[in-house]
């Protein structure tokens, strides 16, 4: 998983003015849970555009003005209802023995067979929960969708991996491929219905 850097400085006051004060300078209040104790930082806001406005997800190192590295990841972010900016985040530290819950993109390969045949590929998820850890978690999740016909599903059982614990019912959707109007048989299984009529009758034998 990619990681990225945000140069922050430590909070002393956490309180509404200091909060408030903190706004209209253009800083982002912050708060890191896991550890010991909370750390209370701000950074500039726009020290989260690679973070916040991007559907893939990092890891992230907050380098402190006191010369602290914490290792964390993002767990909840606040927006101003009318303006959309980014009013609070909230961070997870992140340890090495530690397994961490995250949701990870899930990416499509290949070329459905189904599609081929005018079926439409329909997404129940476009990201899957899993647990890990942060050593070993992907930027995304990949699904090979090439073998799905009309009516065929991509459960998460098929992307299953060594590297972190999925969790969801193993009965869990990804993606599924319809049928529409356009939809045509696939050839394939023409062929093989067609192989498979009644055997022809032996000739009865002469007297």
């Amino acid at each position: 998983m990619k990681s990225l850097t945000i140069n922050a400085s430590q909070r002393e006051s956490v309180g509404k003015k200091a909060t408030k004060a903190l706004r209209n300078a253009g800083q982002v209040p912050c708060v890191i849970y896991g550890g010991d104790t909370m750390i209370h930082f701000a950074a500039p806001e726009i020290a989260f555009k690679n973070l916040v406005y991007t559907p893939d997800v990092h890891t992230v190192v907050i380098a402190l003005d006191n010369g602290t590295k914490v290792n964390a990841i993002l767990q909840d972010i606040q927006f101003h209802p009318v303006t959309d900016r980014i009013l609070h985040i909230d961070f997870i530290q992140i340890f090495d023995d530690k397994p961490i819950t995250v949701e990870l993109p899930f990416k499509a390969t290949g070329n459905a067979r189904g599609v081929l045949n005018g079926g439409v590929l329909r997404y129940n998820l476009r990201r899957i929960k899993v647990k890990g850890f942060a050593s070993k978690l992907p930027d995304l999740i990949e699904g090979d969708i090439t073998n799905l016909k009309i009516g065929n599903k991509l459960l998460v059982t098929s992307i299953a991996s060594e590297d972190f614990t999925i969790l969801h019912p193993d009965n869990t959707v990804i993606c599924m491929v319809k049928t529409s109007r356009t939809a045509v048989e696939d050839e394939e299984e023409e062929e093989e219905t067609e192989g498979e009529g009644p055997a022809a009758e032996a000739p009865a034998a002469e007297a």
